[in-house]
């Protein structure tokens, strides 16, 4: 009777011990990986690339005869670029989300995403000295020329791609302008129509 009492107050003294240890466990570390990691948080980002990190680079400035990107090609409106500019993930993400919530009611509704962030952007904190080698991975982006169209929608009224297009550009750091299937195109920085 001794020893079944006894297994009794060590079953009981286990079962307390257990319950204190879950109370004071230590914190997990896993909330804080999880914020960490939603700070520059987007939906495009390519799946894989050649190199970590690249140079700055540029936004390229259209000189020559190209009429590539500057005009509809695939729905009825689209959302052109008045400037050059290079584009984060995050402003591309925005205006993604804001297209589509506008759109989405609309039945046969479609939207086009005509350039993409490939371009990893690095950064190094302030008041950091010269050298120790390219900062740490940051965002990604993409460069955009002048004149190029970023989004085009279709199967709708032209007032509510218009309404759609003028809520979008207040999430963009450039003026925008909205053109129509049959625009004509632009060649180089100053706006010229090609001669045909």
């Amino acid at each position: 009777m001794f020893s079944i009492s006894r297994r009794n107050v060590w079953s009981a003294v286990s079962h307390t011990s257990t319950i204190i240890s879950s109370v004071f466990q230590r914190p997990s570390t896993q909330p804080a990986a999880v914020f960490s990691s939603v700070r520059f948080a987007s939906n495009f980002s390519p799946k894989r690339t050649k190199y970590k990190k690249s140079q700055k680079g540029k936004i390229p400035i259209p000189i020559g005869g190209s009429t590539k990107g500057t005009t509809v090609e695939f729905g009825d409106y689209g959302l052109r670029l008045k400037e050059g500019a290079r584009l984060t993930s995050r402003q591309l993400t925005a205006v993604h989300n804001t297209l589509r919530r506008k759109i989405k009611p609309i039945k046969g509704s479609q939207l086009w995403m005509r350039v993409f962030p490939d371009i990893p952007v690095t950064s190094k904190g302030n008041e950091v000295r010269m050298g120790k080698g390219k900062g740490t991975f940051e965002y990604w982006a993409c460069r955009v020329p002048l004149n190029r169209i970023i989004f085009e929608i279709g199967g709708m009224r032209k007032e509510i791609a218009k309404e759609a297009f003028r809520l979008v550009s207040h999430k963009l750091p450039v003026k925008t302008e909205m053109v129509e299937r049959g625009t004509k195109p632009i060649v180089g920085a100053h706006g010229v129509l090609p001669q045909k």
